[in-house]
């Protein structure tokens, strides 16, 4: 990953399909496909992709950030899970996050944060943070997100544990601190 052109370029074999073409090409298996293995392979792989800024543009023209969205949605929780690490991924770049917002992003997102899947949560808590921005920053800190964002602070998951710890740290005021964390909110002790 974080290959350049070039290099892509220089190790795809010769008559090999281009990037973009190979992108293109997953993107209609998901959507011809009505195998739920198959579409959760092809959404986890595409957001292994939106990884690397080198894809962000093709990932743009073939509407993947519309796709993952729409996996926010879906009953499936694996879809769901693969779709928000995509926009997770995605969120990076400052046109789609730009992107996401406009597309009510953000409210899907939030929405993750109810789920059952502790990837799903991890996903959209770092999304979360990576689509907080002046402007979307009072959306993102609701009081039903810093709520919640709360109640991971006292999870016995480390990760979680300290991915709402520095949500809080670095994405609130203050006063949001103090009346979302209690003074005695100790890490989970490892055992």
């Amino acid at each position: 990953m974080f290959q350049s052109r070039e290099e892509i370029d220089r190790r795809t074999p010769r008559g090999s399909l281009s990037r973009l073409s190979y992108l293109q090409q997953l993107v209609t298996e998901f959507q011809t496909t009505t195998n739920l293995d198959c579409q959760r392979e092809v959404i986890a792989n595409l957001g292994n992709f939106a990884y690397d800024p080198l894809n962000y543009d093709h990932l743009r023209q073939l509407n993947v950030m519309d796709l993952f969205l729409d996996m926010l949605s879906e009953d499936d929780d694996k879809l769901v899970e693969f779709g928000v690490s995509g926009l997770c991924n995605l969120a990076l770049d400052k046109d789609m996050k730009k992107s996401i917002i406009e597309n009510d992003g953000i409210g899907q997102v939030q929405h993750c944060l109810n789920s059952t899947n502790g990837e799903t949560i991890l996903s959209a808590v770092t999304c979360l943070m990576f689509l907080t921005t002046p402007d979307s920053r009072s959306a993102i800190c609701s009081d039903a997100t810093l709520s919640k964002m709360a109640e991971f602070c006292r999870s016995d998951d480390k990760r979680l544990y300290n991915l709402a710890q520095v949500f809080f740290q670095d994405y609130c005021t203050e006063e949001e601190r103090k009346k979302y964390l209690p003074e005695s909110a100790e890490p989970p002790s490892v055992p």
